[in-house]
Protein backbone atom coordinates (compact mmCIF):
# COMPACT_ATOMS: atom_id res chain seq x y z
CA UNK A 1 0.00 0.00 0.00
CA UNK A 2 1.48 3.38 -1.00
CA UNK A 3 1.41 6.54 1.10
CA UNK A 4 -1.56 8.01 -0.75
CA UNK A 5 -3.62 4.87 -0.20
CA UNK A 6 -2.70 4.95 3.49
CA UNK A 7 -3.93 8.53 3.79
CA UNK A 8 -7.21 7.64 2.11
CA UNK A 9 -7.67 4.64 4.39
CA UNK A 10 -7.02 6.77 7.49
CA UNK A 11 -9.50 9.39 6.29
CA UNK A 12 -12.18 6.78 5.69
CA UNK A 13 -11.54 5.22 9.07
CA UNK A 14 -11.94 8.61 10.76
CA UNK A 15 -15.23 9.23 8.99
CA UNK A 16 -16.67 5.86 9.99
CA UNK A 17 -15.38 5.87 13.58
CA UNK A 18 -18.14 7.19 15.91
CA UNK A 19 -15.48 8.53 18.28
CA UNK A 20 -13.72 10.45 15.53
CA UNK A 21 -13.42 14.19 16.00
CA UNK A 22 -13.67 14.60 12.24
CA UNK A 23 -17.03 12.81 12.21
CA UNK A 24 -18.30 15.04 15.02
CA UNK A 25 -17.23 18.15 13.12
CA UNK A 26 -18.95 16.89 9.99
CA UNK A 27 -22.16 16.18 11.91
CA UNK A 28 -22.13 19.62 13.50
CA UNK A 29 -21.55 21.26 10.12
CA UNK A 30 -24.52 19.39 8.65
CA UNK A 31 -26.68 20.54 11.57
CA UNK A 32 -25.57 24.16 11.11
CA UNK A 33 -26.24 24.06 7.36
CA UNK A 34 -29.67 22.45 7.83
CA UNK A 35 -30.60 24.99 10.50
CA UNK A 36 -29.47 27.88 8.32
CA UNK A 37 -31.59 26.62 5.43
CA UNK A 38 -34.61 26.05 7.67
CA UNK A 39 -34.72 22.35 6.86
CA UNK A 40 -33.76 20.89 10.26
CA UNK A 41 -36.64 19.07 11.97
CA UNK A 42 -34.91 17.35 14.89
CA UNK A 43 -31.42 17.40 16.38
CA UNK A 44 -30.25 14.76 18.82
CA UNK A 45 -27.26 13.75 20.90
CA UNK A 46 -26.31 10.78 23.06
CA UNK A 47 -25.71 11.24 26.79
CA UNK A 48 -24.04 8.73 29.10
CA UNK A 49 -25.82 7.96 32.36
CA UNK A 50 -25.94 5.37 35.17
CA UNK A 51 -28.87 3.71 33.36
CA UNK A 52 -27.01 3.47 30.07
CA UNK A 53 -26.76 5.80 27.12
CA UNK A 54 -29.71 8.10 26.57
CA UNK A 55 -30.84 9.65 23.33
CA UNK A 56 -32.07 13.22 23.73
CA UNK A 57 -33.84 14.74 20.73
CA UNK A 58 -35.25 18.23 20.28
CA UNK A 59 -37.19 20.36 17.82
CA UNK A 60 -37.07 24.14 17.65
CA UNK A 61 -39.79 24.12 20.33
CA UNK A 62 -38.03 21.92 22.88
CA UNK A 63 -37.08 18.40 23.94
CA UNK A 64 -39.35 16.01 22.03
CA UNK A 65 -37.92 12.60 22.94
CA UNK A 66 -35.72 10.96 25.55
CA UNK A 67 -34.97 7.31 24.88
CA UNK A 68 -33.16 4.45 26.56
CA UNK A 69 -30.73 2.31 24.58
CA UNK A 70 -32.92 -0.73 25.31
CA UNK A 71 -35.59 0.84 23.07
CA UNK A 72 -33.26 0.73 20.06
CA UNK A 73 -32.04 4.15 18.99
CA UNK A 74 -32.48 3.44 15.27
CA UNK A 75 -36.11 2.51 15.87
CA UNK A 76 -36.68 5.59 18.02
CA UNK A 77 -35.15 7.88 15.40
CA UNK A 78 -37.24 6.32 12.65
CA UNK A 79 -40.37 6.90 14.71
CA UNK A 80 -39.39 10.52 15.42
CA UNK A 81 -38.68 11.11 11.73
CA UNK A 82 -42.08 9.69 10.77
CA UNK A 83 -44.00 11.73 13.34
CA UNK A 84 -42.05 14.99 13.46
CA UNK A 85 -40.09 15.33 10.22
CA UNK A 86 -37.48 13.53 8.15
CA UNK A 87 -34.54 15.87 8.73
CA UNK A 88 -33.13 14.28 11.91
CA UNK A 89 -29.44 14.95 12.54
CA UNK A 90 -26.97 14.14 15.30
CA UNK A 91 -24.86 16.80 16.99
CA UNK A 92 -22.03 16.57 19.48
CA UNK A 93 -22.37 20.17 20.65
CA UNK A 94 -26.06 21.07 20.68
CA UNK A 95 -28.46 20.25 23.54
CA UNK A 96 -25.67 21.05 25.98
CA UNK A 97 -28.07 22.46 28.59
CA UNK A 98 -30.14 19.28 28.48
CA UNK A 99 -27.02 17.13 28.81
CA UNK A 100 -25.80 19.21 31.77
CA UNK A 101 -29.15 18.99 33.54
CA UNK A 102 -29.29 15.21 33.05
CA UNK A 103 -25.77 14.90 34.47
CA UNK A 104 -26.76 17.08 37.44
CA UNK A 105 -29.87 14.97 38.01
CA UNK A 106 -27.82 11.81 38.19
CA UNK A 107 -25.25 13.29 40.56
CA UNK A 108 -28.10 14.30 42.87
CA UNK A 109 -27.66 18.06 42.60
CA UNK A 110 -30.73 18.71 40.41
CA UNK A 111 -34.22 17.70 41.56
CA UNK A 112 -36.25 19.13 38.68
CA UNK A 113 -35.64 19.89 35.03
CA UNK A 114 -35.93 23.33 33.53
CA UNK A 115 -36.08 22.61 29.83
CA UNK A 116 -38.49 23.64 27.06
CA UNK A 117 -40.55 20.62 26.01
CA UNK A 118 -42.30 19.67 22.80
CA UNK A 119 -45.13 17.29 23.75
CA UNK A 120 -46.40 16.57 20.25
CA UNK A 121 -45.63 12.83 20.58
CA UNK A 122 -48.49 12.40 23.05
CA UNK A 123 -52.11 13.52 22.95
CA UNK A 124 -55.45 13.29 24.71
CA UNK A 125 -55.58 11.49 28.06
CA UNK A 126 -51.97 10.32 27.77
CA UNK A 127 -50.82 13.90 27.44
CA UNK A 128 -53.00 14.94 30.37
CA UNK A 129 -51.35 12.29 32.56
CA UNK A 130 -47.86 13.14 31.36
CA UNK A 131 -48.39 16.82 32.14
CA UNK A 132 -49.31 15.83 35.71
CA UNK A 133 -46.15 13.78 36.30
CA UNK A 134 -43.76 16.70 37.03
CA UNK A 135 -46.05 17.64 39.91
CA UNK A 136 -45.00 14.47 41.75
CA UNK A 137 -42.25 15.69 44.06
CA UNK A 138 -38.68 14.46 43.74
CA UNK A 139 -38.18 11.46 46.01
CA UNK A 140 -41.93 10.83 46.23
CA UNK A 141 -44.23 8.42 44.42
CA UNK A 142 -47.89 8.10 43.53
CA UNK A 143 -49.85 5.07 42.42
CA UNK A 144 -51.58 4.70 39.08
CA UNK A 145 -54.86 4.92 41.00
CA UNK A 146 -53.87 8.16 42.73
CA UNK A 147 -52.83 9.72 39.43
CA UNK A 148 -56.13 8.69 37.83
CA UNK A 149 -58.00 10.42 40.64
CA UNK A 150 -55.81 13.53 40.49
CA UNK A 151 -56.35 14.01 36.75
CA UNK A 152 -60.10 13.66 37.21
CA UNK A 153 -60.79 10.15 35.90
CA UNK A 154 -60.72 7.68 38.84
CA UNK A 155 -61.72 4.74 36.67
CA UNK A 156 -58.85 5.17 34.23
CA UNK A 157 -56.19 3.35 36.25
CA UNK A 158 -55.12 1.15 33.35
CA UNK A 159 -55.03 4.12 30.98
CA UNK A 160 -52.73 5.93 33.41
CA UNK A 161 -50.43 2.91 33.30
CA UNK A 162 -50.41 3.08 29.51
CA UNK A 163 -49.69 6.83 29.58
CA UNK A 164 -46.71 6.25 31.85
CA UNK A 165 -45.45 3.30 29.80
CA UNK A 166 -45.57 5.36 26.59
CA UNK A 167 -44.17 8.60 28.00
CA UNK A 168 -41.89 9.99 25.27
CA UNK A 169 -39.89 12.03 27.78
CA UNK A 170 -38.84 9.63 30.57
CA UNK A 171 -36.61 10.99 33.36
CA UNK A 172 -37.32 14.60 32.33
CA UNK A 173 -41.05 13.90 32.78
CA UNK A 174 -40.83 11.54 35.77
CA UNK A 175 -43.12 8.60 35.01
CA UNK A 176 -40.77 6.47 37.14
CA UNK A 177 -42.43 8.01 40.21
CA UNK A 178 -45.68 6.17 39.52
CA UNK A 179 -46.10 2.70 41.01
CA UNK A 180 -48.72 0.01 41.17
CA UNK A 181 -51.22 0.17 44.02
CA UNK A 182 -49.39 -2.64 45.84
CA UNK A 183 -46.16 -0.64 45.69
CA UNK A 184 -44.45 -2.77 43.07
CA UNK A 185 -42.52 -1.20 40.21
CA UNK A 186 -44.86 -1.61 37.25
CA UNK A 187 -43.78 -1.17 33.64
CA UNK A 188 -41.12 1.22 32.39
CA UNK A 189 -39.65 2.06 28.98
CA UNK A 190 -36.12 1.65 30.29
CA UNK A 191 -36.88 -1.62 32.06
CA UNK A 192 -37.48 -2.34 35.77
CA UNK A 193 -33.80 -2.05 36.74
CA UNK A 194 -33.61 1.48 35.35
CA UNK A 195 -36.78 2.44 37.22
CA UNK A 196 -35.39 1.07 40.49
CA UNK A 197 -32.14 2.96 39.92
CA UNK A 198 -33.99 6.25 39.46
CA UNK A 199 -36.18 5.71 42.52
CA UNK A 200 -33.18 4.72 44.67
CA UNK A 201 -31.23 7.75 43.46
CA UNK A 202 -34.03 10.11 44.46
CA UNK A 203 -34.59 8.48 47.84
CA UNK A 204 -30.91 8.83 48.68
CA UNK A 205 -30.55 12.40 47.42
CA UNK A 206 -33.89 13.81 48.64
Amino acid sequence: MNEQDSKIERALRELTDPSSGELSRLQDRLVADARASGSLDVVYRLVDSPVGRLLVAATSKGIVRVAFEIEGFDSVLSDVAAKVGPAVLRSSTELEVAAQQIDAYFDGSRHAFDLPLDDRLSAGFRQLVQRHLPQIAYGSTQTYKQVAELVGNPGAVRAVGTACATNPLPIVVPCHRVLRTDGTIGGYLGGPDAKRTLLDLERQAA
